[in-house]
């Protein structure tokens, strides 16, 4: 009997390569569904399920549900490393070749900015979220909320919007909602819904009439890289 059962747990569960792909898939950090990483690993959904539920009994995975959604990401940090380094020892540890769905104009548009209940979601949104928080105007607490700080207080006041005026709902001021496409939280709540108003009576973002999608302007990529160092080039690039 092995001396050491966690590890040799671990390494049976990373050794399927369809359990490795999916979790390579889950590599970067994002959370994604089922479905998606049934369709990465090439397998049927009811595959997935039954992989999915063993990494999830092994402590490799972590789920969070959203709506009516699952999402799975990896379980820390501790797990992409592992990862990390067994793919650069032995690379075939990646299983097969990742796939990814294709995603139609409407889809990338979305995907890069829209409304979320009334707040900025997508690529733009989670940009957004994380220099909020790079910056220390928002700080991540328990029950998927954000703190507003001191210095968050001020920022937000200098971009008119009195934090302490808001009413906070049931489910607090300033949520944590994760993210549909991005598979990473952006800001809801109150202040979301606040914030993507202030934005859009400033000029620098536009409603689309069509859709959910959002434009962003010149002025608004001026502000967001003045105010945040949200830049538009990263942006594209990570959506």
């Amino acid at each position: 009997m092995s001396r050491h059962p966690a590890v040799s747990s671990a390494a049976f569960l990373i050794a399927d390569p369809t359990r490795a792909t999916m979790l390579m898939a889950l590599a970067d950090g994002r959370a994604q569904p089922a479905g998606e990483l049934a369709y990465a690993a090439g397998v049927t959904a009811q595959t997935a399920s039954s992989h999915l539920a063993k990494l999830l009994a092994g402590g490799l995975l972590s789920v969070e549900t959203q709506g009516r959604h699952r999402y799975y990401r990896l379980a820390g940090s501790h797990v992409a490393l592992a990862l990390e380094n067994l793919a650069s020892i032995a690379p075939g540890v990646q299983g097969g070749a990742v796939h990814r769905m294709p995603r139609s104009r409407e889809a990338r548009e979305l995907q890069f900015a829209r409304c979320c209940y009334d707040h900025l979601a997508g690529s733009l949104g989670v940009a957004v979220t994380q220099a909020l928080q790079d910056r220390g105007l928002i700080s991540a607490v328990a029950d998927k909320q954000f703190e507003v700080t001191h210095d968050g207080m001020g920022w937000f006041r200098s971009m008119g919007l009195d934090v302490a005026a808001l009413e906070p709902t049931r489910r607090g001021l300033a949520r944590q909602c994760l993210d549909w496409t991005e598979r990473r939280h952006h800001l809801a709540g109150p202040l979301g819904v606040e914030l993507m108003s202030r934005l859009c009576a400033i000029g620098w973002v536009r409603r689309s009439k069509s859709s959910r999608a959002v434009q962003v302007t010149p002025k608004g990529w001026a502000g967001l890289k003045e105010q945040l160092g949200v830049d538009e080039r990263a942006v594209q690039a990570s959506g």
